[in-house]
């Protein structure tokens, strides 16, 4: 009755955000009513109006409510946890949840689980977002969950709700790591501190034994022969900046002395700078005579640790060598 007073006085409910089955239950009651005698709606209407006035406190009232109110007051693990035993996100539905998740986080999806559910989720996505996942799917890949789509006409509602369930329970939180890097980034990192020789050992032993992630690590290293091929000229200036001058000559020193690579590296921040400083440069450079190999390795590995800190601070971006081998090939 109190719902039928309010829908004739023209208020606008909010019954979505009830579970399904109290809607379903609220719809039938109505639906049961007939005609009430005035008395009995003023009684209703007084003890409804009682039963507001004596309420002090509105909490969730649902677990779901519960872990949506305290998540960002739980510790990360705990919370991450309860999002898994949800089981009512949205009124059942988890597929806000999924649809939400960003493009790599589907894509994974796409890659993992039975074409048939990869066609059920790309259906759930808006038109745009379905389109970039479907282009960044392996070809094969997105080929077959197309085809899958057109299995999907006799899924019922009740099995789509399953689904969505699932995937949000699988995907919609990372799980726990104990490095904040990838393995890639960690040997890279490493090897980068690594003497030439030893490093270079290191990277044909691996290359033997995983050549693609040899391949891989050997892009996540920086080291002063990939300053030519890797830096812009423009971004020179601002890279070597708080290297000492010292050091720097005897790089450059250690540079011209080197192998083709090495050579190239050190030109190349030469003719990045002013010509004033790269001659005199030059000149320091000459006088200082042979180097010794640790010091030589020392005074490049401080200019390549300051374009490494420029590229980690997000103040320049080195030039990926694929990408450049793909234009090429399209020129």
């Amino acid at each position: 009755m109190i719902v039928q007073m309010l829908i004739g006085d023209g208020t606008q409910l909010s019954l979505s955000q009830l579970p399904e089955h109290l809607q379903l239950l609220r719809t039938q009651e109505l639906g049961a009513l007939r005609l009430v005698d005035r008395n009995t709606v003023t009684t209703v209407a007084e003890e409804f109006l009682a039963e507001l006035e004596a309420v002090g406190l509105s909490a969730p009232g649902t677990h779901d409510g519960a872990v949506m109110a305290l998540a960002d007051h739980l510790s990360g693990p705990l919370a991450d946890k309860l999002r898994k035993q949800t089981h009512e996100v949205r009124n059942g539905d988890h597929w806000p949840t999924v649809v939400n998740l960003d493009i790599t986080r589907i894509v994974d999806i796409m890659c993992a689980e039975s074409t048939e559910l990869c066609a059920v989720t790309l259906s759930k996505l808006p038109v745009a977002k379905a389109a970039e996942v479907l282009t960044k799917t392996p070809g094969d890949r997105a080929r077959r969950i197309t085809y899958a789509m057109s299995q999907t006409a006799d899924v019922s509602p009740d099995a789509v709700r399953r689904i969505g369930a699932a995937l949000a329970q699988d995907y919609s939180s990372a799980n726990p790591l104990a490095f904040e890097m990838a393995p890639v980034q960690r040997l890279g990192a490493i090897l980068n501190a690594t003497p030439t020789e030893t490093r270079e050992d290191l990277l044909t032993g691996l290359g033997t034994t995983d050549p693609t992630f040899a391949n891989s690590v050997r892009k996540a290293i920086f080291t002063f022969k990939d300053i030519a091929p890797r830096v812009k000229p423009t971004d020179i200036p601002n890279c070597i900046r708080a290297v000492d001058g010292q050091i720097m000559t005897a790089a450059i020193a250690a540079g011209l002395a080197g192998d083709e690579q090495l050579v190239a590296s050190a030109e190349f921040i030469l003719e990045s700078i002013s010509q004033r400083m790269a001659s005199q440069i030059r000149e320091d450079a000459s006088e200082l005579g042979p180097i010794k190999k640790a010091e030589a390795e020392a005074a490049m590995a401080e200019i390549t640790k300051a374009i490494r800190e420029l590229v980690d601070s997000g103040t320049i971006t080195l030039i990926d060598p694929d990408e450049n081998a793909e234009e090429e090939e399209a020129a």
